[in-house]
């Protein structure tokens, strides 16, 4: 496998596991439309009389019907989207946090699959993968080939269905085979532990359907083991978003009520909107407010936000209704930048638009739109410095972001990422130890956790000395 693959493959586990979007649903009944451009209608429907006469082969007129809408949703900006009935399911899936596979979170590692979890219960876990484990056949396909998405996609099937997973194991220098029965997964968005006495951490990867449900489980847990928790660390990293109310939800659990977290503004009335620490705007049953049962403390606990480049949409609300009110640092990098709203509106049963409705603000009124949250203290990836930083992706990167004024792309930005790149490359070319992976998250090898936990006890923390702050985009007008 060439250097460049590798790289690659170590950078994706590092990568967005979110849908980088903040999300509400909504079912909006039109009852007018706006004059419609006739003229370029008419082009349309000259083109598509076209393909269908002259085109060397027939095609389907559903498929360019619905690749035009595609194609008109896409040229918005990065997070609009058509959902056809396929991707809908898909998406349905990744914000229920339930879908039908193994049970495993992977990795890349040389080309092939690697396991960093089993998680408890599935199939997987049941049937004895362990972390570390490198798949390298998924039935009668070579692993080595495939991108993450298509591995995930051949070990993803139908409930009941058998699936032949062979491993090499490490440890035991030995490959093998292990026979999988598919089952409905529900994942963990949510995980957390007592890393030293009085201390607690907290890690939200995404903002799914039963986040809120699980962080209450969680911290309920870590109370249950002390209740006089000294401090507590709640982790962003790499958190790419979900669900507007989960955001709130997980905001108000730590501010005082009725507490502005986030508000949101766009071109429709019902985008303009404040959204407070109070039940009405994140509770979706009457009477099932979830953070009843959590501890009064919490609302007064010493409070550390972990983010990264990664931390997109969802988690900056979070990072940000907290920074604003001054209830937590918040310690890391400059956030991804995403600060807009997308609204599912499904157009039939399984067909949806998924569309950018609003801008949001912090509670000060901040727009982070291509810019991100600044944290309060800049920390480093490792001990050593940053590794692939420069690498990852934000808005401001991204085509068509959205934006209030011209942008122009910063050089010194791009050529820090291909200098980045170059670097990790010829790193694995060589097989140099610095071109390993991240210490997992919480782990007592992460090196801004353990950074956080210094600032919670009053000891010094060991700041970054590259970081600098990004330019903010220009206001919108």
């Amino acid at each position: 496998m060439s250097s460049k693959f590798k790289v690659a493959g170590l950078v994706a586990i590092g990568a967005l596991a979110g849908a980088l979007t903040t999300m509400q649903f909504q079912a909006i009944a039109r009852s007018s439309l706006a004059p419609l451009p006739l003229e370029e209608l008419q082009q349309l429907a000259a083109v598509f009389g076209m393909i269908k006469t002259d085109y060397v082969e027939p095609v389907d007129e559903k498929k360019l019907i619905t690749d035009a809408i595609a194609g008109m949703v896409s040229g918005l900006d990065p997070h609009s989207q058509y959902f056809d009935r396929k991707s809908f399911k898909e998406f349905r899936e990744g914000t229920s946090g339930r879908f039908v596979g193994v049970g495993i979170e992977i990795g890349m590692e040389d080309g092939l699959v690697k396991v960093v979890s089993p998680i408890e219960g599935s199939p997987a876990f049941k049937a004895g993968i362990k972390s570390g484990d490198l798949i390298t056949r998924i039935d009668d396909t070579p692993v080595k080939g495939l991108t993450m998405d298509q591995a995930v996609k051949r070990m993803r099937g139908e409930p009941n269905t058998r699936v032949v997973l062979t491993v090499f194991r490490k440890s035991e220098n030995r490959a093998f085979p292990v026979t999988i029965t598919r089952a409905e997964i529900r994942t963990q968005s949510v995980r957390a532990k007592m890393v030293e006495p009085g201390y607690g951490w907290i890690r939200l990867s995404q903002f799914q359907d039963n986040s809120v449900e699980d962080f209450v489980r969680k911290v309920e847990e870590l109370y249950k083991q002390d209740p006089n928790l000294k401090g507590l660390v709640l982790d962003l990293r790499n958190n790419g978003g979900g669900l507007l109310d989960g955001a709130i939800a997980i905001s108000a659990a730590f501010l005082p009520r009725d507490a502005v977290v986030v508000t949101t503004n766009g071109q429709v009335p019902d985008s303009k909107a404040t959204y407070r620490a109070t039940p009405e705007h994140y509770v979706r049953r009457v009477g099932a407010d979830p953070l009843r049962r959590l501890p009064e403390a919490l609302k007064n606990v010493p409070l550390v936000v972990l983010v990264n480049e990664g931390s997109a949409s969802a988690s900056e609300i979070v990072a940000g209704a907290l920074q604003d009110h001054k209830r937590a640092t918040v310690l890391g990098a400059q956030t991804f930048g995403k600060g807009s709203v997308q609204t599912v509106r499904p157009l039939s049963a399984d067909t949806a638009l998924k569309i950018t409705t609003a801008r949001y603000y912090t509670p000060s009124g901040r727009s982070i739109q291509a810019k991100g949250i600044v944290p309060d203290l800049w920390i480093d990836e490792t001990a050593e410095g940053n590794v692939f930083a420069a690498l990852r992706m934000r808005e401001a990167d991204y085509e068509r972001h959205l934006t209030g004024a011209e942008e122009e792309k910063d050089p010194a930005r791009e050529k820090a990422r291909e200098e980045a790149r170059k670097r990790l490359e010829e790193q694995a070319a060589k097989g140099s130890d610095a071109a390993r992976t991240l210490p997992e998250f919480g782990s007592e090898n992460d090196f801004p956790l353990q950074q956080a936990l210094n600032h919670l006890k009053g000891q010094p923390v060991v700041t970054s000395k590259t970081m600098a702050e990004r330019k903010a985009e220009a206001p919108a007008r």
